[in-house]
């Protein structure tokens, strides 16, 4: 499980997440949760683009940051349907590689002979800088049952995955309320109306586009770390957990780490 954070900016983009990697058993109980999972990727070293990642943490036996590096590495290649121009590429056109990379190569061919309704889902925020682009750009991708949906986000904070805690912070109540609402006898045109009047009266602003890069990263650590807390306290296993991972984008420093946890020790593999 996960929760995965994405902060836009007049600035940049902010992509933040939690480590938790959590295993199923065949019947859908938690199994393990590991707090090591990479979820966070810059998709063209040198470039301002990244991306993060919650749902299913692998497609067949390779885990999503496998995947995501090979992507990397084809982006950088000189075969024709993945090669980019460092000079004049868009985000859209990065964004439909990596479609038909993740979901045409590898989703399909590893779930051939799964129901749609058995195949897993998986979400991703692809954001960053076209070539020329003056602004930051932000795609949401949601793969899963057999299908993908493509869409770019508007609004300056997104967040997906174990999403309750950050709901009820932002929009000021729990997700689940409309649903508990319903099962009461509560009509669906009366429920539409609720909702209007609920994000109006209850929800708070806590992005000004204005607001500088760092306040930004700001927030999106304590939003992580608010997630992770509560996972911590609330009963059940602690799927969202381990180190938080930030990254920021900006137009002219491009891809920057924030917080970045290592398997390896950086003094004994030193970067050349």
């Amino acid at each position: 499980m996960t929760i995965a954070i994405c902060v836009k900016v007049y600035d940049g983009v902010v992509l933040a997440s939690d480590s938790a990697g959590t295993i199923l058993n065949a019947s859908g109980e938690v199994w393990n949760v590991y707090n090591y999972a990479n979820k966070i990727f810059n998709l063209y070293k040198g470039l301002p683009i990244g991306a993060v990642t919650w749902g299913s943490g692998n497609i067949g036996d390779l885990s999503i940051s496998t995947l995501v590096k090979d992507f990397r590495k084809k982006l950088a290649s000189s075969d024709p349907d993945y090669q980019i121009d460092k000079e004049n590429y868009t985000i859209e056109e990065v964004v439909d590689k990596f479609l038909q990379f993740m979901y045409v190569e590898n989703y399909l061919e590893a779930y051939n002979d799964l129901d749609d309704e058995d195949k897993p889902y998986i979400g991703f925020y692809i954001a960053g800088y076209s070539a020329n682009g003056t602004h930051p750009e932000v795609y949401r991708l949601d793969i899963g049952f057999g299908d993908f949906k493509k869409s770019e986000v508007d609004s300056p904070l997104a967040w997906d995955g174990e999403y309750e805690v950050i709901s009820r912070i932002v929009k000021g109540y729990s997700p689940m309320l409309l649903d508990v609402l319903s099962e009461l006898g509560i009509q669906e045109d009366m429920l539409q109306d609720l909702s209007r009047y609920l994000s109006e009266r209850l929800e708070i602003t806590l992005v000004h586009p204005a607001m500088p890069i760092q306040d930004a990263i700001d927030l999106a650590d304590f939003l992580v770390d608010t997630a992770i807390k509560f996972a911590r306290f609330r009963p059940g296993a602690p799927t969202i957990g381990g180190p938080i991972e930030i990254a920021a984008i900006t137009k002219h420093e491009g891809f920057k780490w924030v917080k970045r946890k290592h398997y390896y020790s950086r003094e004994l593999n030193p970067e050349r």
